[in-house]
Protein backbone atom coordinates (compact mmCIF):
# COMPACT_ATOMS: atom_id res chain seq x y z
CA UNK A 1 0.00 0.00 0.00
CA UNK A 2 1.43 3.48 -1.18
CA UNK A 3 -0.44 6.77 0.47
CA UNK A 4 -2.57 8.19 -2.08
CA UNK A 5 -3.04 12.16 -3.02
CA UNK A 6 -6.46 14.08 -2.47
CA UNK A 7 -7.73 17.75 -2.01
CA UNK A 8 -10.16 18.88 -0.14
CA UNK A 9 -12.27 22.08 -0.57
CA UNK A 10 -12.46 24.84 2.17
CA UNK A 11 -15.30 26.76 0.80
CA UNK A 12 -16.62 29.53 3.54
CA UNK A 13 -19.89 31.75 2.93
CA UNK A 14 -21.19 34.19 5.14
CA UNK A 15 -19.28 33.46 7.74
CA UNK A 16 -20.45 29.66 7.36
CA UNK A 17 -18.54 26.65 6.30
CA UNK A 18 -19.40 24.18 3.36
CA UNK A 19 -19.24 20.60 5.07
CA UNK A 20 -20.28 17.21 4.15
CA UNK A 21 -20.61 14.34 5.49
CA UNK A 22 -19.39 10.96 4.23
CA UNK A 23 -20.89 7.37 3.34
CA UNK A 24 -17.69 5.52 3.25
CA UNK A 25 -14.51 4.66 5.32
CA UNK A 26 -12.37 6.53 6.17
CA UNK A 27 -14.35 8.84 8.59
CA UNK A 28 -17.36 7.35 7.28
CA UNK A 29 -20.26 9.13 9.01
CA UNK A 30 -18.57 12.29 10.34
CA UNK A 31 -18.66 15.83 9.06
CA UNK A 32 -15.81 17.26 6.70
CA UNK A 33 -14.93 19.38 3.89
CA UNK A 34 -15.75 18.25 0.13
CA UNK A 35 -12.91 16.40 -1.19
CA UNK A 36 -11.68 13.79 -2.44
CA UNK A 37 -8.71 11.47 -4.94
CA UNK A 38 -6.40 13.60 -7.31
CA UNK A 39 -6.40 12.27 -10.85
CA UNK A 40 -3.71 11.68 -12.79
CA UNK A 41 -2.40 14.59 -14.73
CA UNK A 42 -4.94 17.01 -12.55
CA UNK A 43 -3.97 19.73 -10.11
CA UNK A 44 -4.71 19.24 -6.59
CA UNK A 45 -5.94 22.97 -6.98
CA UNK A 46 -8.27 21.42 -10.10
CA UNK A 47 -9.46 18.07 -7.93
CA UNK A 48 -10.75 20.28 -4.93
CA UNK A 49 -13.29 21.95 -7.53
CA UNK A 50 -14.42 19.14 -9.00
CA UNK A 51 -15.00 17.02 -5.93
CA UNK A 52 -16.54 20.27 -4.49
CA UNK A 53 -18.88 20.08 -7.68
CA UNK A 54 -19.62 16.23 -7.67
CA UNK A 55 -20.41 16.28 -4.27
CA UNK A 56 -22.03 19.41 -3.59
CA UNK A 57 -23.09 20.94 -6.85
CA UNK A 58 -21.92 23.96 -5.46
CA UNK A 59 -19.48 25.82 -8.30
CA UNK A 60 -16.41 27.43 -6.27
CA UNK A 61 -13.21 28.83 -7.92
CA UNK A 62 -9.39 27.72 -6.15
CA UNK A 63 -7.66 30.46 -4.61
CA UNK A 64 -5.02 28.71 -3.21
CA UNK A 65 -3.25 25.64 -0.87
CA UNK A 66 -3.91 26.40 3.17
CA UNK A 67 -1.73 23.33 3.78
CA UNK A 68 -1.26 19.99 3.83
CA UNK A 69 -2.64 17.47 5.87
CA UNK A 70 -1.91 13.62 6.40
CA UNK A 71 -4.31 12.02 7.07
CA UNK A 72 -3.58 8.23 8.47
CA UNK A 73 -5.86 5.73 9.49
CA UNK A 74 -4.98 2.75 11.49
CA UNK A 75 -6.97 -0.35 13.09
CA UNK A 76 -7.03 -1.34 16.41
CA UNK A 77 -3.66 -3.29 16.30
CA UNK A 78 -2.42 -0.41 15.37
CA UNK A 79 -2.20 -1.23 10.99
CA UNK A 80 -2.71 1.34 8.62
CA UNK A 81 -6.19 1.26 7.20
CA UNK A 82 -6.26 4.10 5.15
CA UNK A 83 -2.97 7.01 3.92
CA UNK A 84 -3.59 10.04 2.28
CA UNK A 85 -1.70 13.27 1.55
CA UNK A 86 -4.45 15.89 1.53
CA UNK A 87 -4.13 19.12 -0.35
CA UNK A 88 -6.19 22.03 1.95
CA UNK A 89 -7.45 24.45 -1.21
CA UNK A 90 -8.87 27.52 -0.04
CA UNK A 91 -11.96 27.86 -2.87
CA UNK A 92 -14.41 30.92 -3.12
CA UNK A 93 -18.29 29.86 -3.16
CA UNK A 94 -19.33 31.41 -6.80
CA UNK A 95 -22.86 29.66 -6.82
CA UNK A 96 -25.22 26.65 -6.06
CA UNK A 97 -27.02 25.68 -3.25
CA UNK A 98 -25.62 22.37 -1.02
CA UNK A 99 -27.00 18.96 -2.43
CA UNK A 100 -25.53 15.69 -1.06
CA UNK A 101 -24.32 13.22 -4.48
CA UNK A 102 -21.50 11.25 -4.63
CA UNK A 103 -19.75 9.41 -1.84
CA UNK A 104 -21.60 12.10 0.89
CA UNK A 105 -25.09 11.73 2.73
CA UNK A 106 -25.49 15.07 3.61
CA UNK A 107 -23.85 18.90 2.92
CA UNK A 108 -24.86 22.12 4.30
CA UNK A 109 -23.39 25.58 5.40
CA UNK A 110 -22.07 25.38 9.31
CA UNK A 111 -20.43 28.14 11.27
CA UNK A 112 -17.59 27.36 13.13
CA UNK A 113 -20.07 27.02 16.59
CA UNK A 114 -22.01 24.59 14.46
CA UNK A 115 -18.93 22.57 13.03
CA UNK A 116 -17.76 22.32 16.54
CA UNK A 117 -20.59 19.89 17.97
CA UNK A 118 -21.13 18.05 15.17
CA UNK A 119 -19.36 14.30 14.67
CA UNK A 120 -16.26 15.51 12.63
CA UNK A 121 -13.55 13.83 10.68
CA UNK A 122 -10.26 14.24 12.18
CA UNK A 123 -8.49 18.24 11.57
CA UNK A 124 -11.31 19.99 10.57
CA UNK A 125 -11.46 22.29 13.77
CA UNK A 126 -7.70 22.40 13.05
CA UNK A 127 -8.23 23.90 9.08
CA UNK A 128 -10.95 25.87 10.41
CA UNK A 129 -9.19 27.58 13.32
CA UNK A 130 -6.74 28.59 10.43
CA UNK A 131 -8.97 29.85 8.01
CA UNK A 132 -11.07 31.58 10.64
CA UNK A 133 -7.47 33.50 12.47
CA UNK A 134 -6.19 34.38 8.92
Amino acid sequence: MQPKLGAIAVVQHEERFLLVKRKKEPNAKTWGFPGGHVELGETALEAAVRELAEETGVVGRAERYLTNVDAITRDDDGEILFHYLLAVVICTYQSGAPVAADDVSDAGWFTPDQAAKLKQSPNLQQIIAQVVGT
